[in-house]
């Protein structure tokens, strides 16, 4: 995995994280956390190329989606 596939990686487990304090639920452990993070991180990159839209903007909306 490249060194910024972690990052985004890294960046959509710590706002997961702050939504889940957001939200006032319970924090999953750091597996599940990093599962997550990782398949927005994939279903984020899937639709950049389709979309051809920002990654970053992407996984915001994902995330935002799972508050829902």
């Amino acid at each position: 995995m490249g060194f910024i596939r972690q990052q985004e990686e890294k960046l959509a487990v710590r706002f997961l994280s702050w939504q889940y304090e957001k939200l006032k639920k319970p924090i999953p452990d750091e597996a599940e956390l990093t599962n997550q993070a990782a398949k927005i991180v994939e279903e984020a990159h899937r639709i950049a190329h389709e979309r051809g839209r920002n990654v970053l903007s992407i996984i915001k909306d994902l995330i935002a989606d799972i508050k829902k």
